[in-house]
């Protein structure tokens, strides 16, 4: 099939630049321009979450029409997912930070839903009018047809016996009132749902035992029990058809597989799909697994079941030839899409593409205030360890320049157990920008492939921190940038490896800038404790630790090797962070004061571990690119 209109839509587009030059660091620092797009399961209408760069707004346009039929400001409210039941009703999510509970420092990421009833214009939570114990959600909303009419499905707690359960509620969109379809027990983590709105599993947790159980004529049978200690199966939720279930397993090696359970005692099926963690696709309004999405070295690739499905997918792709393209959100009948294109020369630009009728329309582009020429190029790049070990990640290069003898900094990936992946970074973006080549290195511990995160058990602050400065060496080798003249810089375990190379593994760095990050690790493992047995094992296995009282632990943490420090650090951390707390900068600020260092420290109210928020995001960023230009000027 060719799509000749979408190819014509293309060409105008690419060749539509503003002319503008030298773009402001604020127009990569603040929220993109649109964060989400879902299309309505006829395909008719979209509705998009767009922002000015500190406010948000939730705009439904109707696609035949071009009008706007709602238009409504959220403010600052951090907006996690969109979700259409029906062609009149539209879910939001969002979430909020709150100290209900005393969790570590006293706050936790709640979730919250509401459904906006695009006839009446009226917006009411998804948990009003209701038996739950709260209004948070503990999971996400699930459509379906149930009993002719259309529900939704949604996790919410009941409070009995002193503990908080986990319960299934279905939420009525004719009148917004919901009741309790099954009410967990206390170890339930999580349902799923048929086509016909029907739960039929669980998945739960009895200490180090996880289990499946399944609805059965006689009540919940168990299907599956498995026990765990670091890695726990996953329940991905419902197969190919309503008899099916789907679940992820560890394979010992760093990468899970997917396994499949039948209710109706047909034998299981395989999914050959290689190394690596897949995503799951499922269909709109039914819920059934219809393909997966894995990144596969430094390339996305989608697979589906259904061969039209697929046919039809790579008939998208290769309308834009060279760019990368992200599926966002489908029609119920797998014709119509919503897609990101990532595109080299322009950045991330939704589309919208109509299949049956062969029409395209642009919808905006993530970084609206961005021209061709504010887009550094990205590259990967490759390089050894000192050890021997092959090692990848990417260099962004500010535009039209020679890659010779820049200053450079290294921007480091949080986890350790994620990665830097390909395609358009805007925090990468906006430090090239200023004239900053960027190497963001996927290190040992990092999710590229398993061998690679296994290679980082017990070299935290070790090997994974000299796989950094070994990246630095070999672009020094190569003439592209000035070894005398890098910094480092990263959030979360990157703000951890960038005080580690202010404090462990001196003599590369000029500056670093710690954001979110852990200082006193022993301290990081104590509050873990909070979250289970399993998050404390976590840590042990990266840190190659035994437990708290480890006297490795001082070995390696920054708190403790602050007299050490020999450059300029800036430390920033949110108020609200609910992963590391802030209490971690403000103890390592007081350690470099006591060490008779002067630190710069940025605390930033009400801000959590994601930057979600618009206003301090573009601090965070300015803030940082100040300090690293006066310490490291380009």
């Amino acid at each position: 099939m060719r799509i000749w209109l979408l190819s014509l839509l293309l060409m105008a587009f690419l060749g539509s630049g503003n002319g503008a030059t030298g773009a402001p660091l604020e127009a990569y620092a603040r929220l993109p321009s649109i964060e989400n797009v879902a299309v309505s399961p006829a395909g008719r209408t979209i509705a998009l979450i767009a922002t000015n760069g500190l406010q948000r707004t939730i705009i439904v346009r109707d696609l035949e029409s071009g009008q706007t039929t709602l238009r409504g400001a959220v403010g600052e409210h951090k907006i996690r997912d969109l979700k259409w039941a029906g062609e009149q009703h539209l879910i939001v999510v969002a979430s909020i930070a709150k100290d209900d509970l005393a969790l570590v420092n006293g706050y936790r990421e709640w979730f919250f839903g509401s459904l906006i009833d695009l006839n009446t214009k009226k917006i009411k939570p998804l948990m009003a009018k209701s038996t739950a114990d709260s209004g948070a959600i503990l999971g996400p909303p699930e459509v379906r047809i149930n009993d002719g009419q259309q529900a939704v499905f949604v996790p919410g707690l009941v409070l009995s016996g002193g503990k908080g359960l986990n319960s299934l509620f279905r939420v009525d969109l004719r009148n917004g009132t919901n009741r309790i379809v099954e009410k967990g027990a206390p170890d339930s983590v999580s349902w799923v749902i048929d086509s016909r709105g029907q739960p039929v599993a669980q998945e739960v947790i009895r200490g180090r035992e996880w289990s499946v159980i399944a609805r059965s004529e006689s009540g919940w049978r168990t299907l599956l029990s498995l026990p765990w200690d670091i890695d726990r199966p996953y329940l991905v939720g419902l197969g190919r058809d309503d008899a099916s279930l789907i679940y992820g397993v560890p394979d010992g090696k760093g990468d899970w597989s997917w396994k499949e359970i039948r209710l109706d005692g047909r034998p299981a099926a395989e999914f050959p799909f290689g190394p690596g963690t897949p995503r799951p696709i499922f269909g709109a309004g039914d819920g059934r697994l219809i393909g997966y999405l894995k990144l596969v070295g430094d390339d996305y690739r989608y697979s589906y079941f259904d061969p039209a499905d697929q046919s039809a997918w790579d008939t998208v792709q290769a309308t834009f030839p060279g760019d990368r393209v992200h599926l966002v959100s489908g029609s119920a009948d797998r014709r119509k899409a919503v897609v990101l294109v990532d595109s080299p020369r322009n950045g991330p630009v939704y589309a919208f593409v109509d299949l049956r009728t062969r029409r395209a329309e642009w919808l905006g582009a993530s970084y609206a205030g961005l021209a061709p020429e504010d887009i550094g190029s990205r590259e990967r790049v490759q390089f050894n360890a000192a050890d021997g070990l092959p090692l990848s990640g990417f260099l962004t290069l500010p535009h039209s320049r020679r890659p010779q003898d820049l200053p450079m900094v290294v921007l480091v990936h949080g986890g350790p157990a994620s990665r830097d992946t390909p395609g358009f970074d805007w925090w990468a973006q906006a430090v090239a920008s200023r004239g900053y080549a960027v190497l963001q290195v996927n290190y040992r511990g990092s999710t590229v492939t398993g061998e690679l995160m296994t290679s980082g058990y017990g070299q935290w602050g070790a090997k994974m921190q000299t796989d950094l400065s070994d990246g630095v060496r070999a672009l020094a080798a190569r003439g592209v940038i000035d070894p005398k003249r890098v910094c480092i810089m990263g959030a979360s375990y990157g703000g951890y490896a960038a005080l580690a190379g202010a404090t462990l593994d001196r003599g590369v760095y000029r500056c670093a800038v710690a954001i979110s990050a852990p200082a006193d690790l022993r301290k990081l493992i104590v509050d873990a404790r909070t979250f289970g047995r399993g998050a404390t094992r976590y840590w042990d296995r990266f840190m190659g630790v035994s437990g708290a009282d480890d006297p490795k632990l001082e070995r390696l943490s920054p708190l403790w090797n602050a007299a050490k420090a020999d450059i300029p650090i800036l430390l920033i951390h949110g108020t609200h962070d609910t992963v590391v707390p802030v209490e971690q900068s403000r103890a390592m600020a007081d350690a470099l004061r006591k060490a008779g260092k002067t630190p710069e420290v940025l605390i930033q109210e009400g801000e959590d571990h994601w930057l979600s928020g618009g206003a301090t995001r573009l601090e965070m960023v300015n803030a940082s690119m100040t300090f690293i230009e006066r310490h490291n000027p380009p």
